[in-house]
């Protein structure tokens, strides 16, 4: 453990989190809150909701000392492929799901009075894109699954009263979402990405939480005027850049 200590974001999910940083959502998000939070990746390509209920306590122990301010979690895609008649491979049945989602959010939930929940739902797919999509003669993954599983997600963030960010409807508001979202049909591309991104600080802007995770409510670390910031071109005064969000701010609100 370094300090000084900061409030501790997780992202939590499967290789849509795991890939995160490829460019992507969970890359932008660490570097929106540098300075104001620790980014800590829990991702795990292939997992489903199953997998995940198994290692709910290791990764989120109720007795750590210090608990995250804000869980964010993603798991659909992989539950929602067609089921394996020799009962292998990542399918979960949709209410199976549904319980394993509102398992994940009571645990988290429990962990502080601080912490914070938002679910993330299985983005759209192009099944065209995806190479090796059929297995045993059917599509192993389609895109109106994700639909059904995104609705289910959507469903038990409402009943169980946390954020959820419906990514299916989000990205297909792109123009030409299938062919510039996605590098693989399922994994997204910055253009999928930054979908994510925004979605997720819109909710962290709007959200009435105390204490606030916005970033701009949030204290940068080491923020204290100091004379040895950048002088400005007056030569007599200096200029604090601990607020500063490369390129511009105002491209993150």
């Amino acid at each position: 453990m370094i300090g000084p200590s900061r409030p501790q974001f997780v992202l939590f999910g499967s290789s849509i989190v795991q890939y995160s940083y490829y460019e992507g959502w969970g890359a932008t998000i660490s570097h929106v809150y540098a300075r104001k939070a620790d980014i800590v990746l829990r991702g795990y390509a292939a997992w489903n909701s199953r997998r995940a209920l198994e290692v709910l306590d290791t990764i989120f122990p109720k007795d750590a000392i210090e608990q995250p301010s804000l869980v964010i979690v993603y798991f659909g895609g992989n539950d929602s492929s067609i089921p394996n008649p020799n009962g292998i491979g990542p399918h979960v049945p949709l209410d199976e799901y549904k319980e394993n989602m509102r398992k994940i959010a009571t645990h988290v939930k429990n962990l502080s009075e601080k912490t914070r929940v938002i679910f993330l739902t299985t983005p759209p797919i192009n099944e065209a894109q995806i190479p090796h999509n059929i297995v045993l003669g059917e599509l192993e993954r389609t895109n109106e699954a994700c639909r059904i599983y995104a609705e289910a997600c959507m469903e038990v963030s409402r009943e169980m009263n946390i954020k959820g960010i419906d990514l299916w409807s989000a990205i297909q508001k792109i123009d030409n979402w299938q062919d510039v979202c996605f590098i693989d049909g399922i994994h997204l591309t910055n253009v999928g990405s930054k979908v994510v991104s925004k979605e997720i600080l819109d909710v962290l802007k709007e959200a009435n939480w105390e204490p606030s995770l916005y970033w701009r409510a949030m204290p940068s670390e080491f923020g204290e005027d100091s004379p040895y910031d950048v002088v400005e071109p007056d030569g007599k005064t200096t200029f604090n850049m601990s607020d500063l969000i490369f390129p511009d701010n105002d491209q993150w609100d």
